[in-house]
């Protein structure tokens, strides 16, 4: 999903490296090392993972401390608030056209989804509501290229932009 959003965001002289993980364990077992073993100084890094039920300041800081004890303290740590899909109910006309389905956006004048961060299962909901046209890795990617940085209804997913815009010295 980044990967269709970041060059929308920024500017095309930052560049942009993804460093992957396998699921959160596997983020929370490497990150110390990758981030320590990283060699270009004038890098920045960012730090996303979803919730998953956990609390949200809990993880954050059980990040960040991994981050400053890789000599890394300036790491933008942000968690997605529940999972990653609740980005795409923010946005549901995005999901409507990168999924090249209609009526979508109507659910997000429906209560359980008017708030995108609260929505319980978001991945399972989105699931439900494209009947199972929204595929995790190929609808993420998909939907990267058409979510709009501006206007959309997660705060999580404002909350994320502000963020990486600042620590990249990017103004709105």
């Amino acid at each position: 999903m980044l990967k269709g959003l970041l060059p929308r965001v920024l500017p095309s002289d930052i560049g942009v490296r993804y460093i992957v993980f396998e699921g959160k364990h596997d983020m929370e077992q490497q990150v110390v090392r990758k981030l320590r073993s990283w060699r270009y100084p004038d890098s920045v890094f960012v730090v996303l993972r979803d919730q998953d039920g956990e609390d949200c300041r809990i993880a954050k800081k059980k990040l960040s401390a991994k981050c400053s004890e890789a000599g890394k303290p300036g790491v933008l740590v942000r968690i997605v608030c529940r999972e990653l899909e609740s980005w795409y109910f923010g946005d549901l006309t995005a999901v409507e056209k990168a999924l090249h389905t209609s009526g979508l956006a109507r659910y997000g004048r429906k209560q359980q989804y008017r708030v995108p961060d609260e929505i319980r299962h978001p991945a399972a909901e989105l699931s439900k509501i494209t009947n199972d046209r929204y595929q995790k890795i190929a609808g993420s990617r998909a939907i990267g290229r058409e979510l709009s940085p501006d206007g959309n209804k997660s705060i999580s997913f404002s909350v994320f932009l502000r963020g990486l815009r600042q620590i990249c010295g990017v103004c709105d």
